[in-house]
């Protein structure tokens, strides 16, 4: 367990020094987000290849890690890139100056390499471990793991076709997964996350792995998701109010009635 904690560190520190390297050139510290799926596929990919284990296990962790990560990095960079740097991270730049290069290695960069490490615990643990991969358990967190990149990958189809009509202009996404719940892309994120830590506990000591999800999940809820999101929409969208109130924040259920 030790080696795969160690290549994750190093696999990940590579990363995104080498993302803030890149981004001191363009001047643009937006493109952490969209190599944060990205970063978790990759280092889930150095595991399966260079860790001792069971090798059915590791391929579905790679797997499941892999296409989440690329279809999310893919998403953030059709959407970010060429718009200039995001709000946040301008102001940041505007309030630090100067020093803004060298604290956002840490601030930004070295934060989420931090938080990639932890979240990515139930692969090492799913990846250091010889035990036979595919079980029942395993089962069940595929079939969880299904439903929540379902939920992040319609949630966000369906808000980016709702934001290409030029008539939705300043209005608030109520329809379709966004009727049930205000961000079913960050419940999906947050779910999928549950079922790889599932796929992981089969081995028993990857209980631990619990960890990863449950540090991903208070984040979106309480840190840099939820709340963020919901502190602007409430300043930019009209109505927002009156389908806050009948919506559920986060964990999917009917709508309440007017």
């Amino acid at each position: 367990m030790g080696s795969a904690m160690i290549i994750s560190a190093v696999t990940i520190l590579i990363i995104m020094v080498t993302t803030w390297l890149i981004s001191l050139v363009i001047r643009n510290a937006s493109i952490v987000d969209i190599v944060w799926g990205l970063g978790f596929a990759v280092t889930s990919w150095v595991l399966a290849l260079t860790v001792d284990g069971d090798s059915t296990r590791q391929t579905l962790l790679a797997l499941m890690v892999g296409i989440w990560g690329v279809r999310l990095g893919t998403y953030l960079a059709k959407r970010n890139l060429g718009h200039g740097e995001d709000w946040r991270y301008k102001a940041m730049r505007k309030k630090k100056g100067a020093s803004f290069g060298v604290i956002s290695l840490v601030t930004v960069f070295g934060l989420q390499g931090a938080l990639m490490w932890i979240v990515s615990l139930p692969v090492m643990f799913g990846n250091a471990d010889s035990s036979p991969g595919i079980g029942p358990i395993a089962v069940i967190g595929i079939m969880v793991w299904l439903v929540g990149f379902a939920f992040e990958a319609i949630g966000d189809l369906q808000l980016a076709r709702f934001k290409r009509d030029p008539s939705n202009a300043g209005k608030v996404m109520q329809t379709g997964l966004w009727s049930l719940t205000r961000h079913p892309n960050y419940f999906g994120n947050a779910l999928l996350w549950w079922g790889i830590g599932i796929v992981g506990a089969e081995t028993g000591s990857g209980v631990i792995g619990f960890i990863g999800p449950v540090v991903m999940t208070f984040f979106l809820l309480k840190v840099s998701g939820v709340p963020m999101l919901e502190r602007s929409l409430n300043k930019r969208r009209e109505g927002y109010a009156e389908y806050a109130a009948r919506t559920s924040v986060f964990i999917p259920r009917l709508p309440k009635k007017a």
